[in-house]
């Protein structure tokens, strides 16, 4: 494969340092057009800020108008009234009657981390009142998602007056209709998509369900339940309910939240990107004994980043309810006991490395599998479906994961391991809406069931169906993913050497941030850095050095990269300049912080200069 390529392209638009076929095959373009350097020119003046905070503002989106109150965002300011979202004050006058009232709640929630989290959340509110609370996560494999009869009845039986399903319940028509049979009134609080029909629930509060207006459908569960909280205290403070006590700090559970809004991937804007911004203050000060036990053994070293949440603490609290017990996570993020806390991290711990172990295994497998099926170099069409007999059902999100990554499309992993029922787990690339094409696909009598949002969705099929399945999604996707697969255009914030990344630059940057899904890290290109070291580390990771004609340096790395056409560019060309594009942080290793790059993509400068 050629790695690299340079020429004009047939557009106006000139490719930064050349790069039109880059490693990754993409296209590097100025984030900023000549309207936008205006723009950031104009916020520098207003603000009197650096230059390259300026261009990443603008980059952004950001208004000269908003750039002060975009760098020191507020719950307060950005914070909607509750209210607005539908069946809110229905819920909350439920709620309230429940604590006044000393009635027994019981909360069903999600196995990932916004389920968890969203569970630790309403458990540690309900704790402070001292109305200590039932809880249940679903086991994934003897359960499946969301909840079940079977559990409702057992809620029921322990005394259960109340039940709060959290981050699932959209799509539980069965087992909220056997609530109500035996008389357990139910509060859904979800985020996830749902049809016109509706459970049978005391209230549905779901800024995703169709007659919402309120446009929060962005929020991951655990900001749903957030708002939930905000409007309960309210209507606690309206009844007299705190006179002899004092109210719970919903401010300094944003820590909770935070780790859910990075881990579920939703967007960080508006109200989402506050919620990161301040739980990530409420993080450093460790107050969650769990949280604190977590960083430990992920040997996270520095100030938690949103990095931190979603690649280290994330997977962690995941792996419980992907091959271990599913409680696991919520019981960490509940506990205020610190022996407890050291025991349920160390497992989960344990857990990640297992489940690192048949993450790699399978991968392996389902990416042959596809290989097979399309040939070396082929076209997989608007999908890619692997399935195995042999995989564990936990790990199929994390298969679809890789593939989507591999092959730049929606993919999904089915596993059947239980038999001819299987269990799907799809993820899905920027503009192509996954969760709204697995319930058409529901709706169409191809699945027994499924659903999910627009990144992420999950499924039961039946094996004779999967051909049915994977033709249905490819005739529904193919303009989408036609269109978003099709812009391989990789966006640059700036141009700079090794020399200028300095612990300073990183922070100004950093002001701009968190950076996530729907709110880009700055991306930068260095020009000609000569390779002056690259090896495979790890889980498939390629570490490197690069320097600069002035003889300043860098360490980075490019995560999953090995055999990868990035990670065969990078291992080939030691010793030889490259153009390098990527992201800059801090690694606090042994205390002092030193600058990373994490390397996207890479070119050779020689190719096609004739």
């Amino acid at each position: 494969m050629r790695f690299g390529g340079f020429s004009e392209p047939d557009s106006d638009v000139r490719p930064v340092l050349g790069v039109v076929n880059s490693a990754g095959g993409r296209f590097w373009r100025e984030r900023l057009d000549a309207a936008g350097a205006a723009a950031a020119g104009a916020i520098r003046q207003r603000h009197g800020l650096d230059d390259i905070l300026a261009r990443v503002l603008a980059g952004r989106g950001v208004g000269i108008d908003a750039a002060a109150r975009f760098l020191d965002p507020t719950i307060r300011e950005l914070m909607p009234d509750p209210s607005v979202i539908t069946d809110m004050d229905v819920a909350v006058a439920r709620i309230a009657d429940a604590v006044l009232g000393n009635e027994t709640i019981a909360i069903f929630g999600d196995y990932d981390v916004d389920g968890a989290a969203s569970v630790a959340l309403v458990a540690r509110y309900l704790g402070h009142l001292g109305r200590p609370c039932i809880t249940h996560i679903p086991d994934r494999l003897t359960e499946g998602y969301g909840p079940n009869p079977q559990a409702i009845r057992d809620l029921k039986r322990r005394g259960a007056d109340l039940l709060l399903t959290l981050d699932c319940g959209s799509a539980g028509f069965e087992a909220l209709e056997a609530a109500r049979s035996i008389g357990l009134d139910t509060i859904v609080v979800d985020h996830h998509q749902c049809g016109a029909a509706l459970p049978p629930a005391v209230a549905l509060v779901n800024p995703n369900r169709q007659d919402d207006l309120s446009g929060l459908g962005h929020l991951a569960a655990v900001g749903v339940t957030f708002l939930v909280l905000a409007a309960l205290s309210r209507e606690l403070r309206r009844r007299g309910g705190f006179a002899t006590g004092s109210e719970p700090d919903l401010l300094g559970l944003l820590d909770l939240v935070a780790l859910g809004t990075v881990a579920d991937v939703v967007p960080l804007v508006g109200l989402n990107r506050a919620f990161v911004v301040k739980g990530l203050v409420a993080l450093r000060r460790r107050a969650n004994i769990g949280l604190a036990a977590l960083t430990a053994v992920a040997r996270l070293n520095g100030p938690v980043t949103p990095y931190h949440l979603g690649f280290l603490l994330g997977p962690r609290i995941n792996a419980g309810g992907r091959i271990g017990e599913a409680g696991l996570g919520a019981r960490l993020l509940s506990t205020d006991d610190p022996v407890q806390a050291e025991s349920l991290a160390a497992e989960l711990d344990r857990l990640n490395r297992e489940r690192q172990t048949l993450e790699a295994l399978a991968v392996e497998a389902a990416d042959a599998q596809v290989t097979l099926e399309v040939g070396p170099g082929g076209d997989p069409g608007p999908l890619v479906v692997a399935a195995s007999d042999d995989w564990h059902p936990g790990i199929v999100g994390l298969i679809a994961s890789r593939l989507k990554e591999r092959w730049r499309r929606p993919a999904f992993a089915l596993s059947f391991d239980q038999g001819e029922i299987g269990t799907g787990s799809g993820r899905s690339i920027a503009g192509v809406d996954l969760g709204s094409a697995v319930r058409a696909a529901v709706e169409a009598g191809i699945l027994v069931k499924g659903g999910g949002h627009a990144m992420a969705a999950g499924l039961s099929v039946a094996r004779p169906r999967v051909s049915d399945l994977k033709a249905f999604l490819a005739e529904r996707l193919a303009a989408t993913v036609a269109t978003a697969a099709g812009d391989r255009t990789l966006l640059i914030d700036g141009v700079m050497t090794a020399g200028g990344a300095s612990v300073e630059f990183v922070n100004e940057i950093d002001r701009a941030g968190p950076y996530g899904s729907g709110h880009a890290e700055p991306i930068f290109a260095f020009p000609a850095h000569r390779i002056a070291f690259a090896d495979a580390v790890g889980q498939g990771h390629v570490r490197l050095s690069l320097t600069a004609g002035d003889g300043s340096s860098l360490k980075a790395i490019a995560f999953r990269a090995a055999g990868e056409p990035l990670g065969d560019l990078l291992l080939s060309a030691r010793g030889r300049p490259l153009h390098v594009a990527g992201s800059l942080t801090l690694d606090h290793w042994q205390g002092e912080p030193k600058v990373q790059l994490r390397v996207l993509d890479a070119a050779d400068p020689k190719l096609g200069l004739g």
